[in-house]
């Protein structure tokens, strides 16, 4: 039984084999986040990186075990689920599927694009569009119109045509 340790993000990651084969218990050390503390979770948090409790796609019971794994941000999730091996290795930490792990990695994604935060967020989801994946299904002119649509109903500014593309953007170029 040993451990590992490597980087992530602004954490440290450790691993310690638990004896079972294969088993490593991941929990990630943050540094550097200057004792933030998030007013909705009152966990720790990086300004600029969503805490994981804003993803709307993930039942609470898996919010608590992630918390427990030291993934607390967005951002950690999108580290912590980078290859399929880390997203298998996450999935059984916590008791969840890959498929689950996938659809939250996807809403992570969407929720690290520039300029987006919580309002954008719910301006999305109203809009139809749940994750990354919802944005790059559809071509542009689409995605201003639905966007447009959300933004009447929730009664919001539509934001600006430039933001909007900005945004399309991004979610193509990830997937590249």
């Amino acid at each position: 039984m040993g451990d590992a340790v490597g980087t992530v993000g602004n954490g440290v990651l450790h691993g310690t084999r638990t004896g079972r084969p294969g088993s490593l218990q991941i929990h990630i050390a943050a540094r550097s986040l200057a004792g933030l503390i998030s007013p909705i979770s009152g966990r720790p948090y990086h300004p600029g990186v969503p805490p994981i409790d804003e993803l709307i796609r993930i039942e609470p019971i898996y919010l608590g075990r992630l918390e427990r794994q030291g993934v607390f941000t967005t951002g950690l999730l999108l580290e912590v689920t980078e290859t399929p091996t880390r997203r298998q290795n996450l999935a059984d930490q916590v008791g969840a599927t890959t498929n689950d792990v996938l659809t939250w990695r996807d809403e992570a994604q969407m929720l690290n694009l520039a300029g987006f935060g919580q309002p954008e967020h719910q301006l999305l989801s109203q809009s139809g569009f749940e994750g990354l994946q919802d944005i790059q299904a559809v071509d542009l002119d689409t995605f201003r119109k639905r966007v447009a649509r959300g933004a009447d109903e929730l009664k919001v500014d539509l934001p600006s045509d430039l933001t909007i593309q900005g945004w399309w953007d991004q979610a193509h170029t990830l997937a590249e």
